[in-house]
């Protein structure tokens, strides 16, 4: 099963692909791993937006979409970009999409870190593989 752990942070998605278990996974790895969607955006760039997200899933087969859990208020709360490209793959998505919270991250990070040789460096490609992780059987 392909796992696609989408990070939202600012006006950017961050993406890392997984394939396998929690124990024998590798990293799929496309040369796209970064969309954006500018502030304040048109229509037009909300659905363009949309369509390569769609299509990013298509093409590499995506099954399951993992986004993080956005703060809806007090310090950390997401913005109106994240509030706005959740919604949008979330409404245009045809993989499944489910939302995990960071605590939950943070928790399977401290029983299986041992597994996650496969991470990336880049803070934020990080992130986005270990929301993906959480779905590996």
């Amino acid at each position: 099963m392909l796992v696609a752990g989408m990070f939202l942070k600012a006006n950017e998605v961050r993406i890392v692909t997984l394939n396998g278990t929690r124990t024998t996974h590798e990293l799929v790895a496309p040369k796209t791993n970064k969309f954006t969607l500018i502030k304040n955006p048109t229509q037009g760039e909300v659905v363009t937006f949309g369509e390569q997200i769609k299509a990013f899933c298509i093409e590499h087969g995506i099954d399951k979409i993992v986004l993080n859990r956005r703060a809806s208020k007090g310090q950390g709360a997401g913005g109106a970009g994240t509030f706005l490209m959740e919604g949008v793959i979330l409404a245009l998505s045809t993989s499944s999409v489910e939302l995990v919270h960071p605590a939950t991250v943070r928790a399977t990070d401290k029983r299986t870190s041992e597994l996650k040789a496969l991470k990336p460096k880049t803070v934020d490609l990080g992130k986005a593989y270990d929301l993906a992780f959480e779905f590996l059987t």
